[in-house]
């Protein structure tokens, strides 16, 4: 058991190393839109994380990631604004040529993120569909 832990560990050391070998983005504009995405994704992962039962239901802790990911996704068009380049982004050239279905995708998480009650759990685990779906929706047709 313990060089199982061991051996997972080594992996996980390794593998952030490569992540961050591969470079960061350097471009402010593309910095600041990676930014918002990571806390969109973060809080994201943590209503998922008590959806799922792998963290304890907590209603402040949920409030706080919803009221995240509503202050983000509504910043989402306005990160987006500028066609900054940078060789580490994610974000597909459609982005820019497809603005309004992009910024209609943004709105649909902030809707989905605004209808989620975090103040149970069952709550929870019903707006998580709305959330995930709206950030597969755009992921897919807008991210690398």
């Amino acid at each position: 058991m313990k060089l199982t832990t061991r051996i997972l560990t080594l992996g996980l050391i390794v593998a952030g190393g490569m992540a961050f070998a591969e470079g960061e983005a350097t471009d402010p504009t593309v910095k600041a839109r990676q930014e918002l995405m990571k806390t969109i994704g973060g809080n994201t992962k943590a209503l998922g994380d008590m959806a799922g039962g792998k963290a304890d239901f907590d209603a402040a802790k949920a409030e706080a990631a919803k009221a995240a990911i509503l202050a983000a996704s509504a910043e989402i068009a306005a990160k987006f604004e500028t066609n900054a380049t940078d060789p580490e982004t994610e974000a597909k050239p459609e982005i820019w040529s497809n603005w309004d279905d992009f910024v209609s995708k943004a709105d649909a998480l902030k809707t989905a993120a605004g209808a989620l009650d975090a103040t149970s759990l069952d709550g929870v685990k019903a707006g998580m569909a709305g959330v995930g779906g709206a950030c597969k929706a755009c992921h897919t047709a807008y991210r690398m």
